[in-house]
């Protein structure tokens, strides 16, 4: 599609990190700041692999969406490879104080993590951060457990929109205030590429997660919540919020909000918004490790009893392996450096 004419000025973005919301599921609250020991899994013996426990780093607090996925596949992948997974939390510098000892470790198979995606690129690619030194290529992509995708949210009892399509037609004329979990999130993207291709007006609320948006719907603080079906699911079955799109790009709509249609089939097809959740290792994991911890994985992440498990927390299982991970990482740089240039650190930046 050829390149669309550069919209208006946008609204500035509103900033406000007045508090930090540590989600608290029961499953993680045991770990906060911590290691998690396997569950009763010996270390592999007779010389192969593992012969120790194996780290894997969370860069966000326990009890948040990615700490409580991988502690859902912890005991499947530990009964697959045979040995201990240990799961480390190392919050802080917007995911890259985890994402950076995964690149900095051995690759020894002995430390890998979680990589959240698109939320880890703005961390490299946005050179007012001054992080030139990594970049997608610095890690080993492994299989991808989670897709996550978008969905947008309205006060179910606002009436100057009840759908997306009223939702979008009030947009491109009127400014809406619209949620974020912070600069280069998802959701920020996400919003970014609605306005970029349908030019409406969203001017943008970064919160630190999406329960504080949530409650900013509820108390008509804001017009509209940019978050994941994961997170809006159980808000919408009870009524709380009113969930109008789920931003994939096909027909097929999400089994946790059936009665929800997606972009495409509500007439605003060419965005997609996803927040994918999978595992990784610095780059140059030797191939047989790779084929290894990757075999594990599939066995782990597409176990039924692991799908049923993510389920209950509305994450949708979408395992790729190595290259199909690869590359759906590759496809998120490119639209994330587009948007970024575009919106966040400016045109005039070569990246």
């Amino acid at each position: 599609m050829p390149e669309k004419p550069t919209p208006p000025p946008r609204p500035p973005a509103i900033d406000r990190r007045n508090f930090l919301r540590a989600g608290g599921l029961g499953l993680a609250g045991a770990a906060a700041g911590g290691l998690l020991s396997g569950c009763g899994a010996a270390s592999g013996g007779g010389g192969g692999y593992p012969q120790r426990p194996i780290q894997v780093v969370i860069a966000y607090a326990a009890g948040g969406g990615t700490d409580v996925g991988a502690r859902i596949l912890q005991p499947f992948l530990e009964e697959r490879l045979g040995g201990e997974i240990q799961i480390v939390n190392r919050p802080g510098g917007g995911g890259w104080a985890g994402w950076n000892e995964i690149v900095r470790a051995d690759p020894d198979g002995y430390t890998l993590g979680f990589v959240n995606s698109p939320n880890f690129m703005t961390g490299y690619l946005d050179p007012r951060l001054g992080r030139e030194e990594v970049g997608p290529d610095s890690f080993t992509y492994i299989a991808n457990q989670v897709t996550d995708y978008g969905a947008i949210a309205i006060h179910p009892e606002d009436e100057r929109f009840g759908d997306i399509g009223e939702l979008m037609a009030h947009a491109k004329d009127n400014e809406l205030i619209v949620t974020s979990t912070g600069v280069g999130s998802d959701d920020h993207y996400a919003s970014l590429r609605l306005s970029d291709r349908y030019r409406t007006r969203f001017s943008v609320l970064h919160n630190e997660g999406s329960a504080d948006g949530i409650s900013d719907l509820l108390g008509r603080n804001v017009d509209v919540v940019f978050a994941n079906v994961g997170e809006l699911t159980s808000h919408h079955e009870s009524g709380e919020v009113k969930v109008v799109a789920v931003m994939k790009n096909s027909p097929e709509r999400s089994e946790y909000l059936p009665d929800v249609p997606t972009l495409a089939e509500a007439g605003f097809p060419g965005v997609e918004s996803w927040s994918s959740r999978g595992i990784a290792g610095p780059a140059g994991l030797d191939p047989g490790l790779v084929d290894t911890l990757s075999t594990a994985c599939r066995k782990a992440i597409t176990d039924p009893e692991h799908t049923a498990e993510l389920g209950k927390q509305g994450l949708e299982v979408d395992y790729r392996a190595p290259e199909a991970y690869r590359k759906m990482i590759a496809q998120d740089d490119e639209t994330t450096r587009r948007i970024g240039r575009k919106y966040i650190w400016g045109p005039q930046v070569s990246v």
